[in-house]
């Protein structure tokens, strides 16, 4: 659905789909509502609906020939060349004009969204002048952004603050300039395609999951309406032109009434209320549901807000803000009696098979006594190598009564991970972190004096010489440029990235779930790695060695099975599964010397197993002071020592040693863990 030639498919005539328009009139009818994300399957009128809604909505009063679309009814909103001519007495012409849509594509540079220096009056003149850009000519209209999930986060960034902020500033080439940028800003995304960092979907006022038409009668009416349009788009636009008028006078009337609409504080309770239910994270939501509350009301004809105005609104409002329910201190004391009551059974099992060992010994201690009473010493002996094999035993025994395989928790939407920027020029490719690239390949970002490169920046070159073109002799040339003005292209690209968790499979982390909430966060972070490009490896550290239970891989199929079989219980050899992953890692580097590997360490540190014949506690020392003298592999600790013990502050050691960031796991639920990685990588 959508446009033909210049006819555009009616709004009113949108089979269904009632969430989305519903958003896209509050929108419309309130900018101050920040806007509407718009989630969904591919070919469920998204952008159909955003081109509609222009056609629908009332002309603009706008200053002839201005681009900024000024409102000559508001002078304090005036761009600064209306402004001008105002000052200098000329007339200024009004006329009507509908409402802008500009679409967005996904390539769109800073330069060409948010504006930049006019090079031919530059090099006419000498003189500098602001040229504006795609924000410009969408003030007082529609920005639309299909696939707003694929642009560049700070593409985003730049509209998001434009549209909160009504202005948009811009500082380019020693030139300073500001002008008015009120707009509806609408983003429409399919979820597989990889979702939004929550800070940027946050700065939407409203999102709507929209799905194709399930039922037959509805789907019918969509082929028909389709066909009827197609065949003759004019007669089909005119029989729907009285609904698009009623639409039309309803949107005017609303926002008459807007101003005038009060909310009570029995009102404002039940937004806050329903926000802290939704455990929303700060106020956004508040200000948000308010102004949309508002909106609904005005646009049901009232002047008071109602509650069925705010439960209206708040569907929209937290559909995209609000966060699970955090365990209750109930839950958690309940849960750790659980613990409790299987480690006492293991230990009474334990216990049990003890003092039948001890009775099995004792028998044969009496039965070598009555043979042999003149050999004492070397029954002694015997008894002693008896008593070896049975400690033994015990610990073989205990591991298998430890041992057991938790479930992975539930799979949950990753909050975005990327790692800092660094100044080393990498090469790769991925979906993920930025890098500078010294290739040709990667976006071209800014310009540089520096000629490090054969990629030569002509835009860049003929804005650093246009000011002085009156100055310089051209000698028959054009343009004369200096050996000072020449600019090479500093280009950026997205690269892949490799993380290996590192985790204690020991009997220890078989406490309070912590294995459950690990193997959850480990599939998440797996689904997000698909979606851009990374690698993903664990290796599970238990009884007396490492295994590398998940080699380098982004198949979230055969993630999901090896976490499954993933067994925990027995002793804690610490020192094999930093030196396994460190092996790994450098393997992964001397393959791919551009990624940037990450260990992340699951444990409490209380390594009780060597690979060589060195203490355990020191043998680890060493390997971790080795893995940081590797600059190029970044790690994090977890600590999951229990609060309710002795703590030896094992695990904080280890991360000195690494020069690793360090969290204690009781602060940490599933999603807090994938937070902590993503503030040790940088945001």
């Amino acid at each position: 659905m959508g446009k033909f030639g210049s006819v555009v498919y009616p709004f009113t005539a949108i089979v269904a789909q009632e969430k989305m328009k519903k958003g896209l009139v509050w929108n419309a009818v309130n900018p101050s509502i920040g806007g509407i994300l718009i989630r969904g399957e591919k070919g469920t009128a998204k952008s159909t609906a955003v081109r509609a809604l222009a056609e629908v909505l009332p002309c603009i009063k706008v200053v002839e020939d201005c681009v900024f679309n000024c409102n000559p009814d508001a002078e304090i909103k005036l761009c600064d060349r209306c402004k001008e001519k105002i000052k200098n007495g000329e007339e200024i012409k009004v006329v009507h004009k509908k409402v802008p849509v500009v679409e967005l594509p996904v390539a769109a540079t800073e330069d060409k969204v948010v504006g930049t220096l006019d090079l031919e009056y530059a090099i006419k003149s000498g003189k500098c002048k602001f040229e504006p850009g795609i924000i410009a000519k969408a003030n007082r209209g529609i920005v639309y952004i299909d696939e707003v999930n694929l642009l560049n986060d700070h593409i985003v960034d730049v509209m998001l603050d434009s549209a909160s902020m009504g202005i948009n500033v811009v500082e380019r080439e020693s030139m300073s300039y500001a002008h008015p940028a009120e707009f509806i800003l609408v983003g429409t995304m399919n979820p597989e395609e990889g979702d939004l960092r929550p800070q940027l979907m946050d700065r939407f006022g409203l999102c709507v999951e929209v799905e194709g038409v399930g039922e037959p009668d509805e789907r019918v009416k969509i082929i028909k309406r389709r066909e009827e349009f197609d065949k003759n788009p004019v007669e089909f636009k005119n029989k729907w032109c009285f609904e698009e008028k009623k639409l039309r006078e309803k949107i005017e009337k609303a926002r008459e009434i807007l101003p005038k609409v009060n909310i009570s504080e029995n009102m404002l309770e039940l937004i806050a209320d329903l926000c802290i239910r939704a455990f929303v994270s700060g106020h956004r939501a508040d200000l948000v549901m308010e102004a949309a509350a508002r909106t609904v009301a005005a646009l049901n004809g009232r002047y008071e807000v109602i509650k069925d105005d705010v439960y209206e609104a708040a569907e929209l409002v937290l559909f995209h803000r609000k966060n699970p329910q955090p365990e209750s201190p109930e839950n958690e004391e309940q849960q750790k009696n659980q613990d409790n009551e299987e480690e006492h059974k293991d230990q009474n099992h334990m216990n049990e098979d003890e003092e039948k060992d001890r009775n099995n010994n004792e028998k044969k201690h009496g039965k070598d006594e009555e043979k042999n009473e003149n050999n004492q010493e070397n029954n002694s002996e015997e008894e002693q190598e008896n008593d070896d094999t049975s400690d033994e035993k015990q610990q073989n025994r205990a591991s298998k009564i430890i041992d057991k395989v938790f479930s992975i928790g539930k799979p949950f939407q990753v909050k975005k991970i990327t790692y800092e920027k660094d100044r080393v020029l990498r090469k790769g490719s991925g979906r993920r972190s930025s890098t500078k690239t010294p290739s040709r390949a990667g976006r071209y970002i800014r310009s540089t004096m520096e000629r490090n490169n054969n990629d030569f920046a002509l835009d860049a070159t003929l804005r650093a010489a246009a000011p002085y073109q009156k100055s310089r002799c051209h000698k028959g040339v054009a343009i004369a440029i200096e050996s000072s003005d020449i600019r090479n292209k500093v280009r950026e690209k997205k690269i892949g990235n490799f993380l290996i968790f590192v985790v204690d499979a020991s009997g220890s982390m078989g406490a309070q779930q912590r294995m459950v909430e690990t193997k959850g966060a480990i599939l998440s972070l797996l689904l997000d790695a698909y979606q851009k490009r990374d690698k993903i490896a664990m290796i599970a550290f238990k009884g007396e060695t490492a295994e590398a239970i998940l080699p380098p891989t982004n198949s979230v199929e055969l993630a999901h099975k090896l976490l499954e079989q993933m067994p925990t219980g027995g002793r804690t050899p610490l020192s094999a599964g930093m030196e396994k992953a460190y092996e790994m890692a450098k393997t992964e580097l001397f393959k791919e010397p551009n990624i940037s590997p990450m260990m992340i360490i699951i444990s409490d540190g209380k390594g009780n197993v060597s690979v060589t014949r060195e203490k355990p506690l020191k043998e680890a020392e060493k390997i971790a002071e080795n893995i940081r003298e590797e600059e190029r592999i970044k790690t994090l600790v977890i600590d999951v020592e229990k609060k309710n013990l002795i703590s030896f502050h094992l695990a904080k050691e280890l991360a000195k040693n690494l020069g690793a960031q360090y969290y204690k796991i009781d602060d940490l639920k599933s999603d807090t863990l994938v937070q902590a990685v993503r503030n040790n990588m940088g945001n």
